[in-house]
């Protein structure tokens, strides 16, 4: 029996990571560790959760003292690591809350391996999730690699480079056995609505304005989120120690034509006239350092791993789409109080 450590496991990608070991691995015990802030919903696994191979840690990766006692407490033989705060608006907004969480809480869980794994890292293993934006903005052409040189615009994505540092660091100096992966968009079911896909699926639900940021023609790569669990599964049980994995979707989309395609499509579900959500499209001032192009090579990961995404992007988008529209309820429980407020204050037409 295994002791797995999974931070972050109450958000969108650590939920689904979540399920996936606990259903898939009846050998290892899953540690969910999770803050429960706004974007962490336990909701999202209410389904494992009398599992016998299941518990729930509620605390945080910046406390020390809290990360120190759990370790010894449950002696982790390995860490998936993907608490983070992710929203680049709420960075720009709270820059201070990215440095505690994506940066010491990430050291705080370096630290305590290290300290805790260091007469015997056989067998151990800390694999840090970490994203694309750290690489910058891409022009019209070509795609990130896994030795793009860090390039990061945003308080978001500079907390991601110096966690990513970190990693690498504690494995060049101390040792320590780690991997480390870097995702494009991700987008799927239990997403928080402050996210493009779902804040859109959301506004066009009630027919409410669509805010688009500047002129909409900033691209990104999309990957479902269940691609990414599978990735992630991949990499922890076959990736090389030391080594960078990027996981892409191979799913370029600029913003206007990815929120053209979901007004089309509820249009239809919703059974609308169609071009009647597309009159909801309203622009607002750009962010500040928009990065322009993301898109992610993925022949390392495919080459060494096998892996690659399973479904093209009509197909997860529709899966998606069809998902929040039968879960109406949680849409409605993690949209109220707060985050109106906040919606508010972000989306600001000019």
């Amino acid at each position: 029996m295994k002791n797995i450590l999974i931070t972050g496991g109450a958000g969108f990608i650590g939920s689904h990571l979540v399920r996936l070991f606990v259903q898939k691995y009846p050998n290892y015990h899953i540690y969910n560790l999770d803050l429960l802030t706004y974007a962490g919903n336990l909701e999202n696994i209410k389904d494992i959760e009398q599992a016998e191979n299941y518990t729930f840690l509620n605390g945080d990766i910046a406390d020390k003292k809290y990360i120190q006692n759990i370790f010894k407490t449950y002696k982790f033989d390995a860490v998936i690591h993907l608490a983070a705060e992710s929203h680049v608006d709420r960075s720009i907004t709270n820059p201070i809350e990215f440095v505690m969480t994506n940066v010491i809480g990430t050291v705080n869980l370096l630290q305590t391996a290290n300290q805790n794994w260091k007469d015997n890292k056989t067998a151990k293993l800390f694999y840090h999730v970490s994203t694309d934006e750290v690489y910058g903005s891409l022009k019209e052409t070509g795609k990130f690699t896994e030795t793009t040189a860090y390039d990061p615009h945003s308080p978001y994505s500079a907390s991601k480079a110096s966690s990513d540092h970190f990693v690498r660091a504690y494995h060049d100096t101390y040792g320590m056995p780690v991997v480390i992966s870097n995702c494009s968009n991700n987008y799927g079911p239990n997403q928080f609505p402050e996210k493009l896909i779902p804040l859109f699926i959301n506004n066009i639900q009630q027919e409410k304005n669509l805010p688009v940021y500047g002129n909409g023609k900033n691209v990104r790569d999309w990957l479902y989120v269940e691609d990414h669990a599978a990735a992630i599964d991949l990499i922890f049980h076959q990736g090389k120690i030391g080594e960078t994995y990027n996981i892409g979707g191979n799913n370029e989309l600029t913003n206007i034509e990815l929120i053209h395609t979901l007004c089309k499509l509820l249009d239809k579900k919703l059974g609308r006239k169609e071009g009647s959500s597309k009159k909801l499209i309203t622009y607002v001032k750009d962010r500040s350092g928009h990065d322009l192009r993301y898109a992610i090579d993925i022949k390392k990961i495919h080459k060494e791993l096998g892996w690659q995404p399973t479904l093209n992007f009509k197909e997860g988008l529709e899966k998606t789409v069809d998902w929040y529209l039968n879960n109406k309820e949680w849409l409605k429980n993690v949209t109220s109080g707060a985050y109106q407020d906040y919606y508010k204050k972000q989306y600001k037409q000019r």
